[in-house]
């Protein structure tokens, strides 16, 4: 081998051609310049070689070894091994083999030298070869093999040796059952680890702390908790990473109080903490939003000199932005000298999961400045910011860098760009993405089926739901809670059964998730009394799973029964939130029962929840619809955060009142305040509009929606300008408005233009009016009615007679009125002619006087509409 060691001497020998006489001399007793000034006793070749070895020092370490080639010093074995080991350390592989191949005698350290560092880079097959080619092995030859196969995850092999190696009569040690019970753990092979833990007690390894503190961090990964905590309490011996592996092993199986305590145990036992300590009580107080104690713990880190480890940082960086607490998170992440990949991806994902995704965006830019490179949790923390700003455009460019990066192969990143499209409703590109996906697992197809849910394609959504079951793939709660959404709003009953009936099958049915999304399908498609059984056979019932079934009652038009379970709901002691008390103000408002909204008000003001948007519009609609217009207004003035619903709540509640002129004022002050509004702020200027008679103003407001504001008009908007022309006498042109609508009209716009007709005493209109209310709705009385008054109103009576014997033949009968006021708590309810009030007689006696008081003041009733006895002679034939 010597061709091979003389062809790097030249380079070597030039280096050493100094002007000192002495080669000694350039060569000082330590290898490194920092010594030079001090000269001491000279060291062997192996000390300088160890020494060399143990700080890395590669380019000492090879003076050493040029100058022990020109003395013609002649090395025994453990000098050359000591060499190898010296170019193993400091990475050079390629010397070490060189002088390994250069040797004359080799022993079982100079093989297993080399075994050890293909293995340690690998390099496995080369390690397996040496290892094969060995001429005797020992016990850390065997632990160098497996040692390589663990590190290069090969988990299954490890075993396989370990298992030959016992077969060969080689005694295990302490390293042996360290690495092999580490595949295990890999593995989550609990069968495999009871035996090595078998034999690790006969061999009396169980007492040992390396091998008992591999074996409790095995137990915790195959999710035995117990054991790993029962077996930690019955070690003799216990150091730092015993303990941070039975810490660690709590926080891994969600046990992050037990992982505190036995963090405290460990300060009261004196044992120092690690790195990996740290970091384990972190995630713990990140996982149980402890900020408090995570604040705590940083102080503990600083003071304990941790306050510049990045792993560390990174973990308390993740602890304070899954607590919420942000801005202590970026003066943590501005404060480390040193930054990797994972101190970004903290704070990426941290900002992007609270919502804050335009941070997020700008740390992301930082990280592709930094030069770190990107991962896929960078990626799918940059995907999941755009989703939350809904930037497709920003989406797209990170897709493109994903694309260069070679990430986009990755399952996740794949799901995450998915997620994007799909939130940024661009279907057609998140389809495209589903489609090319080699592979794909039970998020890809949630994430697919959630995407055309989120934007309104329930048909879609429910086939996607079958394509997922013919592919062979089982959803999950988070499937099933987006297939019951498009069944909800498709109100596909049937369907949605039919899901229910799968949910029991796959023994999900108790899950709380998929419990509370059934109860909303079956709430919206009507079946409230299917809805409330199922509530009450749910283990927990959460404000969310009540806030189903009262907002299925409000939805249901059934608000009373909606007020009933809001009372139960505070009777099982359950406290509302947001949305609850916004449900319960909107039934006060059907019902018109100002007294209990009242008290709903009250509690959101204890509770400081007046600032929420969604609340003050809901309170400004309240007040509003049950005629309290100070309380109205004094509740828009004070809404801190005024939203497009807040003002469109108080355009509404004018209009609504017939205050045509200040809902206009409103919405010019809305425009003013750019605000956009929105179909169904344009609704209420229209109806003020035609409360005050402005066909001028109506008809360019109706034109400006599209115009203006890129809104098409909907039937209501139609139903309205309608109304608007019909005021102004224009009959004809709103008939040839309704005729030129781009979707056909319903029963609602054309007993809008009859009652028009009425005013005005257009018979040929009313007839085409009538006769199309009648085609929709065949039963509908007030057609008839509306119809026989306006043919009454002509003198028409052969028609009026045929109108009234067509109601009889049919069964049908004018629905009488009804009307209802709230005093003191207490809603009371009036038909026409109703006597069975406990107080009618009272009541009918002040209906008298008040009669006498109009016709003082000189009031004449409107009798056009009214027949006088031989008009109604004439009707009944």
């Amino acid at each position: 081998m010597a061709p091979h060691t003389s062809r790097h001497l030249f380079p070597i020998r030039f280096f050493f051609n100094f002007q000192s006489k002495s080669p000694f001399k350039t060569l000082p007793i330590s290898p490194f310049s920092s010594y030079q000034a001090t000269p001491t006793k000279k060291k062997t070749f192996s000390h300088i070689f160890q020494e060399c070895s143990d700080r890395k020092a590669l380019y000492p370490g090879k003076q050493a070894h040029a100058r022990m080639i020109l003395t013609g010093f002649k090395p025994t074995v453990f000098v050359t091994n000591c060499l190898i080991q010296m170019y193993i350390k400091c990475s050079d592989l390629e010397f070490a083999f060189k002088v390994f191949d250069g040797m004359p005698q080799r022993d079982t350290v100079s093989w297993n030298a080399m075994l050890f560092g293909y293995a340690g880079r690998g390099d496995i097959g080369v390690a397996q070869k040496l290892f094969d080619a060995m001429p005797e092995r020992d016990v850390v030859s065997w632990n160098s093999l497996i040692s390589g196969y663990l590190h290069n995850g090969d988990h299954r092999k490890v075993i396989d040796v370990f298992l030959q190696m016992g077969r060969m009569g080689t005694v295990f040690d302490r390293t042996t059952f360290a690495v092999v019970l580490k595949s295990c753990s890999s593995l989550e092979d609990h069968g495999g680890g009871i035996q090595i833990h078998g034999l690790a007690v006969k061999m009396g390894f169980d007492c040992d702390v390396v091998t008992g503190s591999a074996l409790l961090d095995m137990y915790a990964k195959c999710k035995k908790l117990d054991c790993s905590i029962q077996f930690f309490r019955s070690m003799p011996e216990k150091n730092w990473v015993s303990w941070s592996a039975i810490i660690a092993g709590c926080v891994q199986n969600d046990d992050l109080r037990g992982g505190l305590e036995l963090f405290k145990e460990m300060q009261k036992a004196g044992v120092g903490v690690s790195q990996s300590t740290f970091a384990s009580v972190f995630r713990s107080c990140a996982g149980l939003s402890a900020l408090r104690l995570g604040s705590q713990l940083h102080g503990h880190a600083l003071k304990t000199d941790f306050g510049t480890d990045v792993v560390i940082g990174t973990a308390t960086l993740d602890m304070y932005m899954k607590c919420n607490n942000l801005s202590d998170a970026q003066k943590l992440f501005n404060s480390l000298p040193n930054h990797n990949l994972q101190s970004y991806n903290a704070i990426i994902v941290g900002y992007a999961r609270s919502d804050k995704g335009i941070e997020a965006l700008g740390m992301f830019r930082l990280l592709q400045k930094s030069g770190l490179g990107l991962d896929e949790v960078s990626l799918s923390g940059a995907f999941r910011a755009c989703a939350v700003i809904k930037g497709d455009l920003e989406g797209l460019q990170v897709h493109g860098l994903s694309m260069k990066s070679l990430c986009q192969s990755n399952i996740c990143v794949a799901n995450a760009i998915l997620d994007m499209y799909g939130k940024c409703g661009a279907l057609v590109e998140a389809c495209l993405v589903f489609e090319e996906m080699v592979s794909r697992d039970a998020v890809s197809w949630n994430a697919i089926i959630a995407a055309h849910e989120q934007n309104g394609n329930e048909e879609k959504t429910l086939s996607l739901f079958v394509w997922m079951l013919q592919s062979g793939m089982e959803p999950d709660e988070f499937t099933y809670g987006s297939v019951l959404k498009a069944c909800a709003g498709w109100q596909a009953l049937n369907c949605g059964m039919e899901i229910h009936n799968r949910i029991i099958k796959s023994r999900m049915g108790l899950d709380s998730f998929v419990g509370i999304a059934l109860i909303d399908m079956y709430s919206k498609c009507g079946m409230m009394e299917k809805a409330e059984k199922l509530h009450d056979r749910l283990a927990e019932q959460t404000v969310v799973s009540w806030n189903a079934i009262i907002s299925g009652f409000s939805l249901q038009k059934q608000s009373e029964e909606a007020q009933k379970t809001f009372s139960k709901m505070l009777e099982m002691g359950v406290d509302p939130d947001n949305f609850t008390y916004a449900t319960i103000l909107d039934t006060c408002a059907n019902l018109v029962t100002v007294e209990l909204g009242k008290q709903i008000h009250a509690q959101i003001i204890k509770k400081e929840l007046q600032s929420d948007a969604y609340i003050s519009s809901t309170l400004v609609d309240m007040y509003s619809k049950c005629g309290n217009m100070q309380d109205f207004q004094l509740i828009f003035e004070k809404a801190p955060n005024r939203d497009f619903v807040t003002w469109n709540a108080m355009v509404c509640g004018y209009a609504q009142h017939g205050l045509g002129e200040e809902a206009l004022k409103i919405f010019e002050y809305m425009q003013l305040e750019n605000v956009k509004p929105n179909h169904a702020t344009f609704l209420a200027v229209l109806r003020a509009c035609g409360h005050m008679g402005l066909v001028e103003k109506g008809l360019h407001y109706f034109h400006s929606m599209l115009s203006d504001y890129g809104l098409d008009p909907q039937l209501e908007h139609y139903s309205c300008v309608v109304d608007i022309m019909g005021r102004s006498g224009q009959v004809s042109k709103a008939l040839e408005l309704i005729e030129g609508m781009p979707f056909e009209a319903d029963a609602v716009i054309w007993r809008t233009l009859l009652s028009i007709c009425k005013i005005h005493g257009n018979v040929e209109v009313a007839e085409k009016a009538a006769y199309s209310i009648l085609q929709l709705e065949p039963e509908d009385s007030a057609a008839y009615v509306l119809l026989s008054n306006i043919y009454a109103n002509a003198g028409m009576w052969n028609e009026v007679t045929k109108l009234r014997k067509m109601m009889r033949f049919n069964g049908l009968k004018k629905e009488p009125g009804c009307s209802w006021i709230e005093i003191k708590s207490e809603v009371h309810a009036f038909l026409v002619g109703d006597k069975a009030h406990p107080r009618s007689k009272e009541i009918y006696e002040n209906l008298d006087v008040l009669t006498d008081e109009m016709k003082w003041v000189g009031y004449m009733p409107d009798t056009d509409f009214i027949l006088n006895d031989d008009e109604l002679r004439c009707v009944n034939g």
